[in-house]
């Protein structure tokens, strides 16, 4: 072997792990950016996930608030009925003139006591 074949292998080395190294280098930043895409495409689908089921929580919740109130109506509007009925028995005029002569004493005027004003 000449002493020129071993220095240009020795050149020859010098020169390829450079090359080998910037490969590398890529390599690892291209490793880098895709766990990056793939870390941040995984946070995006969880985040959508956890959007999704709070999002049916919310309708359920609201499902249970609409129905609740329902019943309050419907309740609400039955007293609703039943008091006008009441009222309705409660202020007929036999009732009330009753009422003025139990409780309060009144009689019907008599003769004289009532002046018709013009």
């Amino acid at each position: 072997m000449s002493p020129m074949a071993g220095v240009s292998r020795a050149s020859a080395r010098i020169d390829y792990a450079p090359r080998r190294e910037r490969h590398n280098s890529a390599a690892r930043k291209e490793r880098r950016r895709r766990r990056l895409i793939i870390s941040i495409s995984a946070l995006a689908l969880v985040a959508l996930v956890l959007v999704h089921v709070w999002l049916r929580l919310q309708v359920v919740h609201m499902g249970y608030a609409l129905s609740s109130t329902a019943r309050l109506q419907a309740q609400l509007e039955q007293e609703q009925r039943e008091l006008k009925v009441e009222l309705t028995s409660l202020s007929t005029p036999e009732r009330l003139q009753a009422m003025a002569r139990q409780r309060l004493g009144l009689a019907s005027p008599e003769k004289g006591q009532v002046i018709v004003l013009p």
